[in-house]
């Protein structure tokens, strides 16, 4: 926590307080556990007697002061100095990912199913911020709203990029950055499609940094996310991600998405989900290669016949270190689809059938997005190479 940290704890807590009454401020300053005081001295000047007080607490108590008081009057400001505090040595933000993730809501509402004015008076009290002009006698704003009002209703003049600066969402905590973001994607603010779209758009930047946007449930059939970082799973997410979204954005990419989402709270759906990511992505490199697939085929038969048209069959190797990465290949293959048939959601169960934990689905998961990348990679070089034959071959 550094000085200016402390200082502007420090400094609002002595606001929120010397908002009272001047004859209850000592009253509440004990309470705090300060040094007691006379209602004289507070009369003279409650700041002044707030701070006194405060000058010699060490942070850790200013903190819990800060904490105490929350619990009673929800104040913005001293809420966002806890939260930084709170913050210190977590995985921060950048000002770079949060201008990007600016950008993602350019060209739409940031709330489109009612007035985005009550949308922002949910998160920010606005009419209580300073105006952003320094010459408000000029302007005649008084508050950010006034602001708000004039430059996004009347003269629609700011993008949403100025808007969410002006609101200090670059440098403001990341429970509030979280806040706004959970609330921007919620199904009572965005309907259905576009919410979809919209997380996929903010995950793709937000992921850089160790978050994600993830479904932790439904209200009326249609799912909440939270921010999460431990959702993440592996580093290589927003590099499957990637090759995934170029490959096939609509279903493909779609259904990887789908399985990162339920990898905590619905593994058995994630576990399912694996399994019919990496038959799609096959379906799709058999057609390309015009090799015929029939419906009835399973997940190791498709894989069978890729294998051969991309030449990633053991026997197609000489050197014994290919041969027995490639078997093992079919074989985490064959067992993601044992597992999907055991575990997965596909199938009925019994009170008897073993339920699979989070760390079941992170694996399955994460198999599958490995290996459809590397089929989409090989396919991807064999097309490129005019022979038709890649270099590992």
């Amino acid at each position: 926590m550094t000085r200016t940290d402390v200082n502007n704890l420090r400094t609002r807590i002595a606001e929120v307080v010397a908002g009272n009454k001047a004859y209850d401020v000592p009253a509440i300053c004990a309470r705090l556990g300060l040094a007691p005081g006379t209602e004289d001295e507070a009369m003279r000047s409650k700041l002044r007697y707030v701070n006194s007080r405060l000058n010699s607490v060490p942070t850790a108590r200013l903190v819990k002061i800060a904490q105490e008081l929350l619990e009673q009057d929800g104040d913005f400001w001293l809420a966002e100095h806890v939260a930084k505090v709170a913050e210190q040595g977590t995985p921060p933000v950048s000002v770079l990912t949060r201008r990007r993730i600016f950008d993602a809501f350019e060209g739409e509402p940031l709330c489109t199913e009612y007035d985005q004015l009550d949308f922002i008076e949910q998160i920010w009290p606005v009419a209580a911020m300073p105006s952003a002009f320094a010459d408000t006698d000029v302007w005649g704003h008084r508050s950010l709203k006034d602001d708000i009002v004039q430059h996004t209703i009347r003269n629609d003049d700011w993008t949403n990029r100025e808007l969410l600066e002006r609101l200090g969402l670059l440098d403001a905590s990341k429970a509030l950055l979280f806040r706004f973001l959970e609330a921007a994607v919620h199904p009572t603010a965005i309907d259905e499609n576009g919410q979809k779209d919209r997380v996929e758009r903010i995950n793709r930047h937000l992921q850089h940094d160790g978050y994600r946007l993830s479904r932790t449930g439904r209200i009326s059939g249609c799912p909440v996310y939270t921010v999460n970082a431990a959702a993440i799973g592996s580093p290589a997410d927003a590099t499957i991600s990637n090759t995934l979204a170029k490959f096939e954005p609509e279903q493909v990419h779609a259904r990887w998405t789908a399985a990162l989402d339920r990898r905590s709270d619905d593994p058995a759906g994630a576990i399912t989900l694996a399994r019919t990511l990496l038959e799609d992505v096959c379906r799709w490199l058999l057609d390309d290669l015009d090799i015929p697939a029939a419906d009835q085929d399973d997940l190791p038969a498709l894989y069978r016949k890729l294998s051969k048209g991309l030449k990633l069959a053991p026997d197609d190797h000489s050197e014994q270190v290919f041969k027995q990465i490639l078997g093992n290949c079919q074989s985490i293959v064959e067992s993601l689809g044992a597992l999907r048939n055991k575990l997965g959601d596909a199938h009925g169960g019994g009170p008897k059938r073993a339920r699979p934990a989070a760390r079941h689905a992170e694996l399955a998961v994460n198999l599958a997005g490995s290996m459809a990348t590397f089929l989409v990679a090989t396919w991807d070089t064999r097309r490129k190479t005019p022979t038709g034959t890649a270099v590992d071959d």
